[in-house]
């Protein structure tokens, strides 16, 4: 095609686009993604090979008689989809044989995955291989392939699956030529929980199913009609259903931007009805910081003014109230200007070095110092030094450079001052406080689906010096539903976590953690931690952690060691007779692939058991991160219960994601599936390589941008 043709091309898609009233950006978003029953991107009851936006959050929540399913959907890398499961199937008992929980129905979790193996180009579709509970119960287990191809607002897809999605059996397995095992799939291996039933993968008669998807002329409203290849005639719990058509139907309207709603008509006979909440983790702007102070202006910079005549208490005032530094020395070497202190404010040190940087110049004026230095000392570790180049910052917000240049003369590097004169000494706030909300939760329990707890929460710290402090949390129970909790946990290990309930139900005031904790740099990139007290909810006793975390590098290793003891129910001073030595040896890499960080730990957990976990978190550039991890050790699946080994995911929000301020604070939301004994770790409240993050070269780049905000 020739150059003018590819031009006209253009020209006549931008056309019919302007002449359907689209902008660029609605084009793409008018085919944009929809969840299934089960979670995960989707028709009905079945799946397609389509993959959500990066980073898209979605919570799903429908029913179709018996069943009602709860569902989160995460797409923490373009080609993975990654869902977790509760069902509520309404017509069978928790457990019939226990009357602590009642008329509860019985609970199903699960764990899915979806890879995709082929992206849609034009002759070629989008290829996805997927596991249905895959590590779960395997109540509802099922493998699929399936794929995808669009042809302008129809979205048609084809697929082949064993297990559930396929119980149909429309044909014999076309892997039977692997062995005879292939032809027939065991359902007596369902309902442990936690196995990957392996054995089980891809075996018996497959099932066809597909459909296609339409979206409407009308941008919220699209249609769904799909091929289902389940018969409804192998359900579990010899819960069969009448089943009239294999044809569902349905519709999803899009009430809001994050807000899906969906009715169907399913097995011929059957009305499905749920709500979809999303949201993009990755790319979803987070509230303007409108209650920040503005960065200082500029005011007019006078010729170079003396050292002494500089009002340093006065500077470190406006580089704590307006760039969040808090400052404990002031120091000057040549012609560079060394603030040394802890940024308490901005999660981005880029955003504060520049704040900083306004604040010294207009002190100072120009020509005083040529370099700006600020060496983030978090609890008394010196971690990282920034340093600018103050002319070059003045040309940056002119304009006469650009940011790729002003980061060249930015230098970011593992402090050591040598030869410094010191200017100024902030004195040290010894005692602070603060008042918050907590929150408890137990979920999918037999005493009820949600058990929660909400608690006022006072933390409050004394500071002996800077890397050496006490600090203290005592909560007190506001509202709860833990009146229902009844059940009282089994375990043939020592009892170090499924006694919770007895942790949960014994006080309405709580002493959460009472620890001393003293930090150390030993040297240029090894630091150390010792600490004593209440450690967390459950134990109490000593410990300490060496890391060893070079400067620059995407790799540490760390190890801790722990002598702890089982503290009474009622969380104050009491202590149980159950004590043990816990700790491990860990390895952390900063991967480059999708910013993924690998944590691999063994050693020994609080049980005694000895094993290893393995943690795979994803943090995207605003602060999100979205990781999970699982725990093997010597306990038996026997042993272990219910569940088979630990595992469990977890999402780390910043808190200026929801507030109009600037804040370095962050909650963890965290499910595990079950409370067990095997394969639990001391939840230690003080991490060397968190407190350390400041020295990640990589995380200083990714917020760069920040440096004029």
């Amino acid at each position: 095609m020739s150059n003018a043709s590819l031009t006209r091309h253009k020209y006549l898609t931008l056309a019919v686009i302007a002449s359907l009233g689209l902008s660029s950006n609605a084009y793409a978003d008018r085919y944009r993604t929809t969840q299934h029953d089960f979670g995960g991107v989707g028709l009905l009851q079945t799946p397609t090979a389509r993959m959500a936006p990066e980073g898209t959050f979605s919570f799903n929540a429908n029913r179709t008689s018996p069943y009602s399913r709860y569902s989160i959907s995460m797409q923490p890398v373009p080609w993975l989809e990654g869902t977790l499961r509760y069902i509520a199937i309404s017509n069978r008992r928790y457990n019939p044989d226990e009357n602590f929980s009642g008329d509860q129905s019985l609970k199903d979790k699960a764990f899915d995955a979806k890879f995709r193996l082929l992206q849609e180009n034009y002759w070629l579709p989008d290829v996805s291989l997927g596991f249905r509970d895959f590590a779960g119960t395997g109540l509802f287990s099922s493998e699929f392939l399936v794929a995808n191809k669009r042809f302008y607002d129809l979205d048609f897809s084809l697929g082949i699956a064993w297990g559930y999605i396929g119980n149909r059996g429309d044909f014999s397995n076309p892997l039977g030529f692997l062995g005879d095992d292939y032809d027939s799939r065991d359902a007596g291996t369902v309902g442990g929980g936690g196995d990957f039933s392996i054995d089980n993968y891809f075996r018996g008669r497959p099932g066809i199913f597909g459909g296609v998807e339409y979206q409407t002329p009308w941008d919220p409203l699209r249609f769904k009609i799909e091929l289902d290849g389940n018969d409804y005639q192998n359900e579990p719990q010899d819960n069969n259903q009448a089943h009239d058509s294999p044809i569902n139907m349905g519709v999803v309207y899009r009430l809001s931007r994050g807000v899906d709603l969906s009715l169907g008509w399913e097995r011929g006979n059957t009305a499905m009805f749920g709500i979809t909440l999303h949201s993009n983790l990755k790319s979803d702007p987070f509230p303007a910081k409108l209650l920040d102070p503005p960065p200082e202006r500029r005011a007019p910079l006078p010729a170079g003014v003396s050292a002494q005549s500089v009002d340093w208490a006065n500077v470190s005032d406006r580089l704590r109230d307006n760039a969040g530094f808090e400052v404990e020395t002031i120091e000057v070497k040549d012609r560079e200007l060394i603030v040394t202190g802890e940024q308490k404010t901005f999660r981005n040190q880029a955003q504060g070095l520049g704040r900083a940087s306004r604040v010294l110049d207009n002190a100072t004026g120009e020509g005083t110092y040529d370099w700006y230095t600020l060496v983030n000392k978090p609890r008394g570790i010196a971690v990282s030094e920034a340093s600018i180049d103050a002319s070059r910052l003045r040309d940056l917000e002119q304009n006469r450079i650009d940011e790729q240049a002003m980061r060249r003369s930015t230098v970011l590097a593992t402090p050591s001052k040598v030869g410094t004169e010191l200017l100024h000494t902030e004195p040290l706030e010894k005692f602070t406080y603060g008042l918050s909300l907590g929150y408890n939760q137990n979920i999918g329990g037999p005493d009820g689906f949600v058990l929660y707890q909400f608690l006022a929460r006072v933390k409050s710290e004394y500071r002996f010096t800077r890397n050496q402090w006490l600090h203290a949390s005592v909560a007190a129970n506001l509202i709860n539903n833990f009146d229902k909790f009844r059940f009282e946990g089994t375990s043939e290990l020592p009892r170090v976590r499924t006694n919770i309930r007895e942790y949960l139900t014994s006080s309405d005031v709580i002493l959460e953690n009472f620890q001393y904790t003293h930090t150390k740099r030993l040297d240029r990139d090894l630091y150390a931690m010792g600490y004593g007290g209440l450690l967390e909810s459950m134990f109490g006793g000593v410990g300490g952690e060496v890391l060893y975390r070079p400067s620059g590098d995407n790799w540490a290793i760390g190890v801790d060691a722990n002598w702890v003891r089982q503290r009474g129910f009622r969380q104050d001073f009491s202590f149980r007779d159950y004590s043990t030595l816990t700790g491990h040896f860990t390895a952390y890499l900063q991967t480059n692939f999708y910013n993924v960080l690998a944590k691999a730990s063994a050693g020994r957990y609080l049980a005694g058991d000895i094993g290893g976990t393995l943690d795979l978190s994803r943090r995207f550039n605003n602060g999100i991160t979205v990781g999970a991890y699982a725990t093997q050790t010597d306990v038996s699946s026997e042993e272990f219960g219910e569940g088979s080994f630990d595992k469990g995911i977890y999402f780390t929000f910043p808190f200026d994601a929801f507030f109009a301020r600037s804040s370095q604070s962050q909650g963890t939301i965290g499910w595990n599936p079950l409370t067990r004994d095997g394969g639990a770790k001391l939840s230690r409240f003080y991490s060397l390589y968190d407190l350390t993050e400041a020295s990640n070269t990589d995380r200083f780049n990714d917020g760069f941008n920040a440096l004029r905000d």
